[in-house]
C-alpha cells in the first residue's frame, strides 16, 4: 500500500531496467553513471578480501569451456567523482542508509561522498538475519528480534529530521528483498493463511518480507508530510535487478517475475526490467504512468540537467539526461544495453 502511495505521487515507469540483473554492478552504474562494462563491476562481489579496481580476462579457459572468464573489479574506485561526491559538493547534506556492497573502507560510503553510513557494512545481506540478532560489527539492536528495515528507516527519519531545514541527499537501498529468506513471525504467519498454492508468488516469507519493506516506505513517506518538505523533495525508488526465482524458500521460489521471462541473475526482461516511481513535484504528474525507457545509469546526469549540480571536467556519463520523461514529454531514449559476462 506504501509502495501504491508513492505511485500516486508520482509516475510510475513500465519499462525501467536496472544496467545488470545483480546488485553491486547496478549500484556502481548509479553511483558513477556509468555502465558496469566501464566501472568494471559485473558481479556481486565486493565483500570479498580481493582488492580489484580494474576487471579483467583469464588467460586461459578451463577444460571444455569455450569462453574465457571475465574477473570482476571489486571496489568502487574512489577515483569516480559519485553522485553522492555531486550532491556534497553542491552542499547538500548526504546520508547513506541500508545495503552498500560496492566496497568496504576504504571504499565505504565514508569516503563515496557521505557524511552518514549506517550500519557500515559491506556485505551483500543483513549480516546473517533482518530479525535481530545481527552480524553488523559495530551495529547492534535496540531490541529483541528488531527488524533491520524497522531500524534503518527510524535512523534514516532522524536524520532526515536533522537536516529539514537545508537540502539533503538521502541514499536508502534496503536489504529488503534480499537473501536470506526470513522474516518476522507474526507477518509469516499471516500470509500463510492466505497463500494459493496454484499461484507462482506463494511465499508466505517473502510476502511478509515485502511488507516489511513497504512500512520502511511508508515510515519515509510520512516523515517527508510530517516535516513539511514534500513539495520540495524528491524521492525515487527503483530496484536493482528482477526478483529472485531459482532459490527456494516455503518449498517454492521466493516470487515470480510473470510475465516476464527469467529474474535475477539473468539478462532476460525478468531478470532487468523493474519496478519504478519517481515523484518529483512540480515535474511528473501525479498518478501519471510512462512508457518511455529508463535505465539506473540515467539518474545521474539526469539530476545534473535539473539540479543543477556540476560534474568534473571530462567526467563520461553513459546515461542520458531523461528529464523529458519525467515532465511527461515524448523522448526517444538511444539504445539501451545491459553487460553480464
Amino acid at each position: 500500500p506504501n509502495v501504491e502511495r508513492l505511485a500516486k505521487r508520482g509516475m510510475l515507469f513500465t519499462r525501467a531496467y536496472s544496467d545488470s540483473p545483480l546488485c553491486s554492478p547496478t549500484r556502481s552504474s548509479i553511483m558513477t553513471g556509468q555502465s558496469p562494462a566501464r566501472t568494471g563491476i559485473t558481479a556481486p562481489n565486493c565483500h570479498l578480501p580481493k582488492v580489484i579496481l580494474q576487471a579483467s580476462v583469464k588467460d586461459k579457459a578451463g577444460p571444455g569451456s569455450k569462453a574465457l572468464i571475465c574477473d570482476s573489479a571489486t571496489r568502487l574506485d574512489t577515483n569516480y567523482f559519485t553522485l553522492a561526491e555531486a550532491f556534497k559538493a553542491a552542499g547538500y547534506a548526504t546520508g547513506h542508509f541500508g545495503k552498500w556492497h560496492l566496497g568496504p573502507e576504504p571504499y565505504s560510503p565514508l569516503q563515496q561522498g557521505f557524511d552518514v553510513d549506517l550500519p557500515h557494512s559491506a556485505g551483500p545481506g543483513p549480516a546473517g538475519s533482518f530479525v535481530a540478532p545481527w552480524k553488523f560489527k559495530d551495529f547492534k539492536e535496540n531490541y529483541p528480534l528488531e527488524h533491520i528495515e524497522d531500524r534503518m528507516s527510524e535512523e534514516a527519519v532522524k536524520w532526515m529530521e536533522q537536516q529539514k531545514d537545508h537540502p539533503f541527499f538521502m541514499n536508502y537501498w534496503q536489504f529488503s528483498v534480499h537473501a536470506p529468506f526470513n522474516a518476522k513471525a507474526n507477518l509469516i504467519e499471516k500470509y500463510r493463511g492466505t497463500i494459493n498454492t496454484s499461484d507462482a508468488q506463494h511465499s508466505p516469507t517473502y510476502a511478509a518480507m515485502v511488507e516489511s519493506m513497504d512500512d520502511a516506505v511508508g515510515k519515509l513517506l510520512d516523515a517527508v508530510d510530517r516535516l513539511g518538505i514534500a513539495d520540495h523533495t524528491v524521492i525515487v525508488f527503483y530496484s536493482d535487478n528482477g526478483g529472485n526465482m531459482y532459490n527456494t524458500v516455503d518449498d517454492t521460489t521466493p516470487t515470480s517475475n510473470r510475465p516476464l521471462r527469467g529474474g535475477k541473475a539473468t539478462v532476460y526482461e525478468g531478470g532487468v526490467r523493474v519496478p519504478c516511481v519517481v515523484a518529483w513535484p512540480g515535474l511528473t504528474k501525479p498518478g501519471s504512468r510512462t512508457d518511455s525507457i529508463i535505465q539506473t545509469e540515467d539518474f545521474y546526469p539526469t539530476f545534473v540537467q535539473l539540479l543543477g549540480l556540476k560534474p568534473r571536467p571530462g567526467q563520461v556519463f553513459d546515461g542520458v539526461s531523461v528529464a523529458d520523461s519525467f515532465a511527461g514529454r515524448p523522448f526517444n531514449h538511444p539504445p539501451i544495453f545491459i553487460y553480464f559476462p
